[in-house]
């Protein structure tokens, strides 16, 4: 089962989508990386803030949800000499990791991670999690990026537990859009065979960036020509909104997102 020729396109950076791009040539695909948003920090003030939150809220359990979160958090605390302080906190609650790459992320600084989901790499998988861990009446802290949805909050708030979000920066659509024009050219020439959306918020920068040259009509027009994959639930609700039929992957990771294309494009 080859993809021969096949062009696919991921709303991540190159450097975010290397395990992508590598699925993709096994299978004789052309990868197409798109970067979609951009995370800006909110400077060195997000490890005061954390290590103040974990002083006045004293939280049971830390929450990593992204590789990104924890290298944003512990950059910025070897930047402004707090890197010790900063691990000692951490260490000081039960470490639940939402998945491999955040637990490689983690165990990279030197914190060890308590728990990790087994198969549901997203806020699901932690839920589930929490419900076996017992943790009714226990407080959680979670480091986010800006961009994330209320859901992990509503799901743990629904079974007794109280958490404490921060937000270490703030999500807006890509803005050196030049890496754009190979797609763009694809894309209006129906060139394009599969777009993979990774989270709620590429679908948004997508959009933004797209508009700016098609109007939204053409635009659904040469999308429901091709196959568009969502990595996970939020995603293909966030796709939904914007009237865009999609697959949601099975497993909510790149290589689950990239299965599901390969199904869809082998069968068509």
């Amino acid at each position: 089962m080859m993809l021969d020729g096949k062009t696919i396109a991921i709303t991540r950076s190159r450097d975010d989508a290397a395990e992508f791009i590598s699925l993709a040539e096994q299978n004789n695909a052309t990868p197409i990386a798109l970067p979609t948003i951009e995370l800006v920090s909110k400077g060195e003030k997000i490890v005061d803030e954390f290590l103040d939150s974990v002083k006045t809220y004293n939280p049971d359990y830390s929450v990593f949800m992204s590789s990104k979160a924890v290298k944003l958090l512990f950059d910025t605390a070897k930047e402004s000499g707090k890197l010790e302080t900063l691990q000692l906190a951490i260490a000081n609650t039960i470490v639940i990791s939402v998945g491999p790459k955040t637990t490689i992320a983690l165990e990279a600084q030197g914190i060890k991670v308590n728990h990790q989901p087994e198969k549901t790499f997203s806020s699901v998988g932690v839920g589930e999690l929490f419900t076996q861990l017992n943790a009714v009446g226990k407080k959680v802290i979670v480091p986010r990026s800006g961009a994330s949805t209320p859901f992990l909050k509503e799901l743990l708030n629904k079974i007794g537990i109280d958490v404490f979000e921060i937000h270490l920066y703030d999500v807006c659509a890509f803005r050196d859009t030049s890496q754009w024009n190979g797609f763009r050219e694809l894309f209006s020439q129906n060139k394009v065979d599969g777009v993979v959306f990774t989270s709620a918020s590429s679908v948004r920068g997508f959009f933004e960036i797209m508009t700016k040259d098609y109007d939204e009509n053409s635009l659904l027009d040469s999308l429901a020509k091709l196959s568009v994959v969502s990595i996970g639930p939020f995603t293909s609700d966030e796709l939904k909104k914007f009237k865009v039929k999609n697959t949601v992957a099975e497993v909510h990771t790149v290589a689950g997102a990239f299965e599901a294309m390969k199904n869809i494009l082998t069968v068509a």
